[in-house]
C-alpha cells in the first residue's frame, strides 16, 4: 500500500464520479466521514423501517458488514463479515443497497472513496 491510510483499489462502480481519485480509505484517514442523510440515528431508524427480521425464536446477534461508500454516495462493495444466519446477512444486504445516497466522505475537499464497518443488532421479541 501507498500509505496506511488507503486499502486496495477495486473497480469503480461506472454510476459514480470520479475526481482521478481512486483510492479507498478508511474512516481515520478522511478530513470528513460518509454521512447518513440525519445522522447515524437516522440510518439506524431506516434499517429497523426496512429491515424483515427473521422469524425464529430467540434470534439475537450483531450482523457486522463493511461498505464501500462512493465519491457520489452511493453505497457498494456490501460484505457480511459476521452473520447469525436465517438470512440475517442477506436481508442486511438487501437493505442496504436500497438506502438514499449518503453524504460522501471528503480529503483536501473533494469527495473520495470510504471503506468502513458497521453492525446491525437482531433480536426477534419471540
Amino acid at each position: 500500500m501507498a500509505n496506511s491510510q488507503e486499502v486496495s483499489v477495486t473497480n469503480i462502480p461506472k454510476e459514480a464520479e470520479n475526481n482521478g481519485d481512486v483510492n479507498i480509505y478508511n474512516t481515520d484517514g478522511v478530513d470528513i466521514n460518509p454521512v447518513f442523510p440525519g445522522g447515524i440515528e437516522e440510518f439506524y431508524k431506516f434499517i429497523g423501517a426496512n429491515y424483515n427480521t427473521p422469524n425464529v425464536t430467540g434470534l439475537s446477534g450483531k450482523v457486522n458488514f463493511t461498505l464501500v461508500s462512493e465519491q457520489d454516495g452511493s453505497i457498494v462493495e456490501i460484505k457480511v463479515i459476521k452473520d447469525i444466519g436465517y438470512g440475517s446477512g442477506a436481508e442486511a444486504v438487501r437493505v442496504l443497497k436500497n438506502c438514499p445516497l449518503w453524504k460522501p466522505a471528503e480529503q483536501n475537499g473533494k469527495p473520495v472513496r470510504v471503506l468502513f464497518s458497521l453492525p446491525i443488532a437482531i433480536k426477534t421479541d419471540k
